[in-house]
């Protein structure tokens, strides 16, 4: 952002004034950089299916006891010891490497 508006400020104001602006928006830029840098370093990115623990999806194909539930976008393999019909929402307990374990959900009272 900051380097744009050093281009802009290089374009736009008289002679002098130009490169003074230009200096100016390229140290603040410089300034967003460091920060952004010292903000994000050392941060994990969540992924894999343990991030999926707790959630709530919806059954694709039935569970009796393995069948296929759709979850955030994504269709996982699961296992549902007490069954669950296609349609029925479910959370996920548990996992087991790549199949998701998951129990019905209680329907709201």
């Amino acid at each position: 952002m900051f380097f744009f508006l050093a281009i802009i400020l290089l374009l736009v104001l008289p002679s002098p004034w130009n490169v003074v602006g230009l200096l100016a928006g390229l140290a603040l830029f410089a300034g967003e950089v460091v920060f952004w840098n010292r903000t994000v370093r050392g941060r994990r990115v969540a992924v894999g299916a343990e991030t999926l623990i707790g959630e709530t999806g919806v059954v694709v194909t039935a569970c009796r006891p393995e069948g296929q539930v759709r979850l955030r976008g994504e269709t996982w393999d699961a296992r549902c010891d007490e069954g669950a019909d296609r349609g029925d929402e479910v959370v996920v307990t548990a996992q087991e490497r790549l199949r998701l374990v998951v129990t019905r959900s209680l329907p709201a009272a």
